[in-house]
C-alpha cells in the first residue's frame, strides 16, 4: 500500500464566534468504513487482502480495512476495493451497488465527497457443494 498522510476533515465549519479546533480522521478509520460498507452489499463473498491479513484472520483478528486502499490528492479522495463476488450475482450491478455504498457510508459518516470510487473485482466464490464440471 501507500505511504498514508492524516487528511483533515474538511466538513462543516463550527457554529458560534469562536473556533473549536481542528478533526483529523486517520487512514485507517476510512478503510474500515469502507470494509464494512463493502460488505454489507448483497452477493460480495469477501474483500481481497494480502498475505498477511490471511494469517491474521487465521488467527481470529478480523480486519475490517483489508481490500481497501485510499489515497488522497489535491482533487480529492481516490479508493480503491479489491472483493470477491458470489457466484450467480452481476458483476456490473454489484460493481455499482458497492461504489454507491461507498460513497453513502463515507459522506454520512464524514462529510467528505470522494473524487473516485473503483471495484476491482478479484474473483468469483462459489457454493462450499457445488461440483464443477
Amino acid at each position: 500500500m501507500t505511504d498514508k498522510t492524516i487528511p483533515t476533515f474538511v466538513g462543516m465549519a463550527p457554529a458560534g464566534d469562536g473556533e473549536l479546533g481542528r478533526v483529523q480522521l486517520a487512514p485507517e478509520v476510512l478503510e474500515v468504513i469502507i470494509g464494512i460498507a463493502t460488505t454489507e452489499v448483497k452477493g460480495v463473498a469477501n474483500t481481497r487482502g494480502n498475505f498477511a491479513t490471511g494469517v491474521a484472520e487465521k488467527f481470529g483478528k478480523v480486519n475490517h480495512g483489508k481490500g481497501v486502499k485510499t489515497e488522497w490528492s489535491e482533487e480529492g479522495l481516490t479508493i480503491d476495493v479489491y472483493c470477491v463476488v458470489e457466484y450467480g450475482y452481476s458483476v456490473p450491478a454489484i460493481a455499482v451497488d458497492i461504489q454507491k455504498q461507498i460513497r453513502h457510508a463515507i459522506f454520512h459518516m464524514t462529510s467528505l465527497e470522494t473524487k473516485e470510487v473503483n471495484v476491482h473485482i478479484t474473483g468469483i466464490q462459489f457454493e462450499a457443494g457445488a461440483e464443477t464440471e
